[in-house]
């Protein structure tokens, strides 16, 4: 199912579907201010095995990123400090992912890793949608590979074709990029300073 919305006044009849779907455990494509991603509910484990299906990864190895609708609640879900907290405040919202040591309120999934990806992207979309749900998104870009056109990538009607019986909403907002998010995770001990997060 492929729906509409736009960053000014989106319809709250569609936003409400996308809260229906991810509350009921669904998996969406939404945009964000870099690339579409795969995302679901970030605190129900079960869509976010199902989107490790999906992409084919594996759930102890990979690295996972939520979006939150912005910094006020934040330390629900990873342990920061305040200079930590200042140094994002600076550049959220933004293309940038934050790398953090993971809170106890996301859930088990997460602990097979000691750290998660923290984003707010500068789109008003994706933000609204987390605003009105009350919780962070699970993302991760789309699966694509090497062979893939870059059209796939930015083109939501086109990710629809591919990922549509997969998935159970493709929000379109427009064209996408095809940009990972800038990383810091020189905030988390033990991760190297700058690295690529498919988030």
């Amino acid at each position: 199912m492929l729906i509409r919305l736009y960053d000014k006044n989106p319809n709250q009849r569609d936003i409400d579907r996308v809260l229906d779907i991810l509350n009921g455990g669904g998996v969406i494509v939404f945009p964000t201010d870099t690339a579409y991603a795969l995302g679901c509910h970030a605190l129900k484990e079960r869509p976010i095995e199902r989107i490790c299906k999906i992409k084919g990864m594996d759930p102890h190895k990979h690295r996972f990123s939520i979006v939150c609708y912005d910094l006020s609640d934040i330390s629900q879900y990873v342990q920061i400090d305040n200079a930590t907290f200042k140094t994002m405040k600076r550049n959220l919202p933004g293309p940038f992912t934050f790398v953090l040591r993971a809170g106890s309120r996301l859930p088990k999934i997460f602990s097979n890793r000691k750290e998660v990806g923290i984003r707010v992207p500068d789109n008003d979309i994706t933000r609204e949608i987390c605003r009105q749900l009350g919780a962070p998104l699970l993302s991760t870009t789309v699966p694509y590979d090497e062979s893939d056109d870059i059209g796939y990538l930015t083109d939501p009607e086109l990710i629809d074709e591919r990922l549509g019986d997969d998935v159970d909403l493709v929000i379109n907002g427009g064209a996408g990029g095809f940009e990972y998010s800038t990383v810091d995770s020189s905030l988390f001990t033990g991760c190297p300073e700058q690295e690529t997060y498919p988030g």
